[in-house]
Protein backbone atom coordinates (compact mmCIF):
# COMPACT_ATOMS: atom_id res chain seq x y z
CA UNK A 1 0.00 0.00 0.00
CA UNK A 2 1.56 3.43 -1.25
CA UNK A 3 1.19 5.89 2.21
CA UNK A 4 2.97 8.66 0.72
CA UNK A 5 0.88 12.30 0.83
CA UNK A 6 -1.54 12.61 -2.04
CA UNK A 7 -1.86 15.91 -3.11
CA UNK A 8 -3.95 17.71 -6.21
CA UNK A 9 -3.45 20.92 -7.45
CA UNK A 10 -5.82 23.21 -9.34
CA UNK A 11 -4.44 24.54 -11.98
CA UNK A 12 -0.23 24.64 -12.57
CA UNK A 13 1.14 24.80 -15.92
CA UNK A 14 4.72 25.76 -14.55
CA UNK A 15 4.80 22.88 -12.19
CA UNK A 16 6.51 24.82 -9.17
CA UNK A 17 4.54 23.83 -6.35
CA UNK A 18 4.05 20.10 -7.81
CA UNK A 19 7.75 19.83 -7.93
CA UNK A 20 8.32 20.71 -4.16
CA UNK A 21 5.81 18.68 -3.10
CA UNK A 22 7.22 15.57 -5.41
CA UNK A 23 10.80 15.98 -3.96
CA UNK A 24 9.25 16.07 -0.62
CA UNK A 25 7.76 12.51 -1.06
CA UNK A 26 4.25 12.92 -2.30
CA UNK A 27 2.37 11.71 -5.07
CA UNK A 28 1.02 14.70 -7.21
CA UNK A 29 -1.32 14.98 -9.70
CA UNK A 30 -1.87 17.98 -11.87
CA UNK A 31 -5.36 18.92 -13.10
CA UNK A 32 -5.20 21.66 -15.44
CA UNK A 33 -6.52 22.90 -19.04
CA UNK A 34 -5.69 20.03 -21.96
CA UNK A 35 -4.00 22.49 -23.92
CA UNK A 36 -1.34 22.60 -21.23
CA UNK A 37 -0.41 18.74 -21.51
CA UNK A 38 2.51 18.87 -23.26
CA UNK A 39 4.06 22.04 -21.31
CA UNK A 40 3.48 20.49 -17.82
CA UNK A 41 4.20 16.58 -19.13
CA UNK A 42 7.61 18.33 -20.48
CA UNK A 43 8.91 20.06 -17.08
CA UNK A 44 7.44 17.06 -15.21
CA UNK A 45 10.20 14.76 -17.35
CA UNK A 46 12.85 17.67 -17.15
CA UNK A 47 12.46 17.64 -13.22
CA UNK A 48 12.61 13.63 -13.91
CA UNK A 49 9.36 13.07 -11.75
CA UNK A 50 7.74 11.15 -13.79
CA UNK A 51 6.52 8.60 -10.93
CA UNK A 52 5.83 11.63 -8.97
CA UNK A 53 3.73 13.75 -10.63
CA UNK A 54 0.77 12.99 -13.02
CA UNK A 55 -1.56 15.22 -15.15
CA UNK A 56 -5.45 15.22 -15.48
CA UNK A 57 -6.60 17.47 -18.18
CA UNK A 58 -9.74 19.38 -17.05
CA UNK A 59 -10.71 22.77 -17.79
CA UNK A 60 -11.61 24.88 -14.66
CA UNK A 61 -14.33 25.32 -13.08
CA UNK A 62 -14.72 21.81 -13.98
CA UNK A 63 -13.13 19.71 -11.74
CA UNK A 64 -11.33 16.23 -12.47
CA UNK A 65 -13.81 13.25 -12.46
CA UNK A 66 -11.89 10.49 -10.98
CA UNK A 67 -8.24 11.37 -10.65
CA UNK A 68 -5.28 9.00 -9.53
CA UNK A 69 -5.32 8.70 -6.37
CA UNK A 70 -8.08 10.13 -5.33
CA UNK A 71 -9.28 10.86 -2.05
CA UNK A 72 -6.71 13.37 -1.73
CA UNK A 73 -4.09 14.30 1.41
CA UNK A 74 -4.36 18.19 0.15
CA UNK A 75 -5.67 19.86 -2.30
CA UNK A 76 -4.39 22.82 -3.53
CA UNK A 77 -6.22 25.93 -5.65
CA UNK A 78 -4.17 29.15 -6.26
CA UNK A 79 -6.13 30.87 -9.25
CA UNK A 80 -9.80 30.45 -10.45
CA UNK A 81 -12.16 31.04 -8.00
CA UNK A 82 -12.19 34.40 -8.46
CA UNK A 83 -12.69 34.34 -12.11
CA UNK A 84 -16.61 33.22 -10.86
CA UNK A 85 -18.97 34.10 -9.10
CA UNK A 86 -19.31 33.45 -5.53
CA UNK A 87 -22.26 31.20 -5.32
CA UNK A 88 -20.43 28.96 -8.08
CA UNK A 89 -16.99 29.25 -6.27
CA UNK A 90 -18.80 27.63 -3.20
CA UNK A 91 -20.47 24.96 -5.35
CA UNK A 92 -16.57 24.27 -6.67
CA UNK A 93 -15.21 24.39 -3.07
CA UNK A 94 -17.99 21.70 -2.04
CA UNK A 95 -16.88 19.42 -5.03
CA UNK A 96 -13.44 19.40 -4.08
CA UNK A 97 -14.13 18.56 -0.28
CA UNK A 98 -15.77 15.12 -1.70
CA UNK A 99 -12.63 14.60 -3.70
CA UNK A 100 -10.14 14.66 0.19
CA UNK A 101 -10.06 12.14 2.79
CA UNK A 102 -11.62 12.72 6.35
CA UNK A 103 -9.08 14.97 7.75
CA UNK A 104 -7.64 15.93 4.39
CA UNK A 105 -6.42 19.88 4.24
CA UNK A 106 -7.77 22.55 1.33
CA UNK A 107 -5.60 25.19 0.97
CA UNK A 108 -7.29 27.71 -1.28
CA UNK A 109 -5.44 31.41 -1.98
CA UNK A 110 -7.53 34.24 -3.89
CA UNK A 111 -7.60 37.87 -4.88
CA UNK A 112 -8.08 40.15 -1.98
CA UNK A 113 -10.52 43.80 -2.11
CA UNK A 114 -8.59 45.20 0.32
CA UNK A 115 -5.16 44.65 -2.25
CA UNK A 116 -3.88 46.91 -5.18
CA UNK A 117 -7.02 44.83 -7.46
CA UNK A 118 -9.37 46.61 -5.55
CA UNK A 119 -8.51 50.20 -6.46
CA UNK A 120 -11.16 51.53 -8.31
CA UNK A 121 -12.81 47.97 -8.67
CA UNK A 122 -16.49 48.40 -9.50
CA UNK A 123 -17.87 45.71 -6.81
CA UNK A 124 -16.58 47.22 -3.92
CA UNK A 125 -19.71 48.32 -2.14
CA UNK A 126 -21.22 44.83 -3.11
CA UNK A 127 -21.94 42.64 -0.81
CA UNK A 128 -20.08 38.81 -1.46
CA UNK A 129 -22.65 37.34 -3.28
CA UNK A 130 -23.51 40.25 -5.80
CA UNK A 131 -19.93 41.16 -5.96
CA UNK A 132 -18.62 40.05 -9.54
CA UNK A 133 -17.20 43.12 -11.67
CA UNK A 134 -14.52 44.15 -13.73
CA UNK A 135 -11.13 45.75 -12.37
CA UNK A 136 -10.04 49.16 -12.90
CA UNK A 137 -9.40 49.78 -16.69
CA UNK A 138 -5.62 50.31 -15.30
CA UNK A 139 -5.56 47.49 -13.19
CA UNK A 140 -7.14 45.38 -15.34
CA UNK A 141 -4.39 46.16 -18.08
CA UNK A 142 -1.66 46.02 -15.89
CA UNK A 143 -2.11 42.22 -14.87
CA UNK A 144 -4.31 41.26 -17.98
CA UNK A 145 -7.75 40.37 -16.36
CA UNK A 146 -10.03 41.54 -18.73
CA UNK A 147 -13.25 39.32 -17.16
CA UNK A 148 -15.20 40.38 -13.76
CA UNK A 149 -13.71 38.84 -11.36
CA UNK A 150 -14.76 38.56 -7.29
CA UNK A 151 -12.50 40.01 -4.84
CA UNK A 152 -12.62 38.46 -1.28
CA UNK A 153 -11.98 39.96 2.36
CA UNK A 154 -10.69 36.82 4.75
CA UNK A 155 -14.25 36.83 6.41
CA UNK A 156 -15.72 36.49 2.79
CA UNK A 157 -13.14 33.34 2.29
CA UNK A 158 -13.91 32.14 5.60
CA UNK A 159 -17.52 32.25 4.97
CA UNK A 160 -16.90 30.73 1.54
CA UNK A 161 -15.45 27.72 3.27
CA UNK A 162 -17.55 27.26 5.92
CA UNK A 163 -20.91 27.41 3.75
CA UNK A 164 -19.25 24.57 1.32
CA UNK A 165 -18.75 22.79 4.64
CA UNK A 166 -15.62 22.57 5.99
CA UNK A 167 -13.86 23.39 9.08
CA UNK A 168 -11.79 25.95 8.85
CA UNK A 169 -8.23 25.91 10.35
CA UNK A 170 -7.24 29.72 9.40
CA UNK A 171 -7.56 32.51 6.98
CA UNK A 172 -4.95 35.22 6.53
CA UNK A 173 -4.38 38.38 4.48
CA UNK A 174 -0.94 38.72 2.70
CA UNK A 175 1.07 42.19 2.74
CA UNK A 176 -0.20 42.83 -0.41
CA UNK A 177 -3.77 42.09 0.36
CA UNK A 178 -4.68 38.60 -1.26
CA UNK A 179 -6.08 35.87 0.98
CA UNK A 180 -5.55 32.51 1.77
CA UNK A 181 -6.99 29.82 3.48
CA UNK A 182 -6.56 26.13 5.38
CA UNK A 183 -9.66 23.95 5.82
CA UNK A 184 -10.10 20.92 6.69
CA UNK A 185 -12.67 18.23 5.77
CA UNK A 186 -14.52 16.66 8.41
Amino acid sequence: VDRRVSVLILPDKRCEMAIKFARLGAQVTIADAPAHRQNVEGRILAAGLRDEISFTPCAFPAVPEEPKDEPFDIIVIRRGLCSMPYDEARKVVRLLLRKLKIGGKLYISVLGLHSELGDGYAGSDLSIDQRFSKLSPALAGKYEIQQPVCLYTERNLFMLLLDAGASVLRTLTTTYGNVKGIAVRV
